[in-house]
């Protein structure tokens, strides 16, 4: 089983003829995934290797009966593509496109209209062996049971690369996006890691800044019956320093390393010090054993 993709999912691409978009289309399409067309105004009629390609998201739906969206386009033109997707009632839109401006997204948000949205700013998604709506490597992932959720990118490659290489197969892997206003949080997607039958445990990759993983903790300690294992990333950052990631403001003695840290903790969420070391903290969750070193 999985969350939000699968053998069923059906995508577009919008900015599907730019560099990024044309690209990560073929990877997609290359891992499995049902790339049924793409979207690029003044260019409809077009192909991309066989991928049909339209000037509206409107006749895209229409023709391919997409449940899925993708967005590539530069962060200009990302709250148009977003909100058009929306009008049209796409189920899933993944936004991989950084540098939305913060009032530009509080308005995007109220306008979703039922769409669920991931990213901006994101890897986007992967269910292994089935399908992947973004930009992650399929090479390293496994099919499994293990849900993962990560605000930053690259940390969760390493994370999903030690689960494989330990024999820890993943369910669906979400990178939600590391700037201050996201579509789609921990909360709701530990929700429904919860409620998927196909999903025994769930890693959250959280970092400083923000206030998300101190409410996953509230929920996991509230609603969670199935293992959650943790990772903060800056736990190490000098006091005040600005970081890179835009969603990593901290006011309030909220948002720091350790009062996430500290939170999870008080909810009964091993906290790991090291990725690495996030394998062996939920197979002792499970009761399981690791197989270091097999792929």
């Amino acid at each position: 089983m999985s969350i939000l993709l699968g053998k069923d999912s059906r995508v577009i691409v919008q900015g599907i003829t730019g560099r990024d978009g044309s690209f990560h289309a073929r990877s997609m399409r290359e891992y499995g995934t049902s790339v049924v067309g793409g979207v690029t105004p003044g260019k409809g009629g077009q192909t991309l290797e066989g991928i049909p390609v339209f000037d509206t998201v409107k006749e895209a739906v229409r023709e391919t009966r997409a449940n899925a969206t993708v967005i590539f386009v530069p962060a200009k033109a990302a709250s148009a593509a977003l909100l058009e997707a929306a009008r049209e009632h796409v189920p899933l839109i993944v936004c991989i496109t950084e540098g939305l401006p913060i009032q530009e997204m509080l308005s995007n948000i109220r306008q979703l209209d039922g769409s669920r949205l991931i990213g901006p700013n994101c890897p986007g998604l992967i269910t292994p062996g089935q399908a992947k709506a973004g930009i992650m490597p399929g090479r390293i992932h496994k099919p499994g049971d293990i849900g993962v959720i990560s605000r930053s990118g690259t940390l969760t490659y390493e994370v999903v690369w030690a689960l494989t290489r330990a024999g820890m197969g993943q369910s669906t892997c979400i990178g939600v996006g590391g700037d201050p206003i996201i579509g789609t949080g921990f909360v709701e997607l530990l929700s429904l890691f919860e409620a998927d039958p196909g999903t025994a445990g769930v890693v959250l990759i959280g970092e400083i800044g923000g206030e998300d993983e101190e409410r996953a903790a509230d929920y996991i300690r509230l609603s969670m019956k199935k293992p959650v294992v943790s990772f903060i990333s800056g736990r190490s950052a000098p006091p005040e320093k600005r970081m890179g990631h835009a969603g990593a403001i901290v006011s309030g003695g909220r948002g720091t390393a350790e009062a996430k840290v500290g939170a999870l903790r008080a909810a009964g969420v091993p906290v790991a010090d090291r990725p690495d070391e996030i394998p062996g903290l939920m197979a002792t969750r499970l009761g399981r054993s690791t197989q270091e070193g097999r792929s």
